[in-house]
């Protein structure tokens, strides 16, 4: 297993490095959120140890950012930081887990390399597709029936959402926490306005509506 690391405290870095050698693995140091960024996007890691107060660029952005480039590597974030709602910011910023200093290396070892296993099973779908609508999440591009349809950012992680849940009712409490994690007051209209832009975007000069509203409970993408 190739692992990365992202700790500033020297002392640390070079503790947890040792260790997952003498465990049989290998592991790379980064001691700032700038050059860990760097060799997370470009090297080839299995799982990547991410602390969350980082100099030059903090953990969670990091994170954030390799993910919005959609990188898929199983993160595991470290942090002194251990309540609730500290957890609940590491696992949305894109974390696959979160483990509380201090800890002991051999359940940092098993969570490393439950990731690692969790990471090699699954398939990561990159590419969703509904009847002619197609959005890859890698290129960043949305077509319909072969021709390229321009979303805003906001637009594009909305219409990601429900192409994953196709077939579902989507409800706006799941909206506001997978695409807008409640940086807003809930009361307003703001996802009926970016579900009306992304509905005309997506339907218009096309034969078939995809969007459909589910009177009292929410949204629906599907195909016909």
């Amino acid at each position: 297993m190739k692992i990365l690391v992202i700790e500033d405290d020297r002392e640390a870095a070079e503790y947890i490095q040792k260790a997952f050698d003498e465990a049989g693995h290998t592991a790379d140091v980064a001691a700032d959120g700038e050059t860990g960024f760097s060799l997370a996007d470009s090297g080839d890691y299995d799982v990547l140890v991410v602390d969350r107060m980082l100099p030059r660029r903090d953990g969670l952005s990091v994170v954030a950012q390799l993910r919005a480039r959609g990188k898929t590597t199983p993160v595991l974030i470290l942090s002194a930081l251990g309540e609730v709602d500290d957890r609940v910011t590491g696992l949305r910023a894109g974390g696959d887990d979160y483990l509380t200093k201090p800890y002991a290396f051999s359940e940092l070892l098993a969570r490393t390399e439950a990731l690692n296993r969790r990471g090699q099973s699954k398939e990561v779908e990159t590419v969703y597709k509904v009847g002619d609508l197609e959005l890859d999440r890698l290129s960043h591009t949305v077509r319909r029936a072969g021709r390229e349809i321009v979303l805003q950012p906001r637009e594009f992680r909305l219409l990601e959402y429900l192409m994953r849940h196709a077939g579902q009712v989507v409800t706006r409490t799941m909206l506001l926490e997978n695409v807008w994690d409640y940086h807003f007051d809930p009361q307003t209209n703001v996802i009926d306005v970016h579900v009306s832009r992304l509905r005309a975007k997506i339907e218009k000069e096309f034969d078939s509506p995809v969007l459909h509203t589910v009177r009292g409970a929410g949204y629906m993408l599907r195909a016909g």
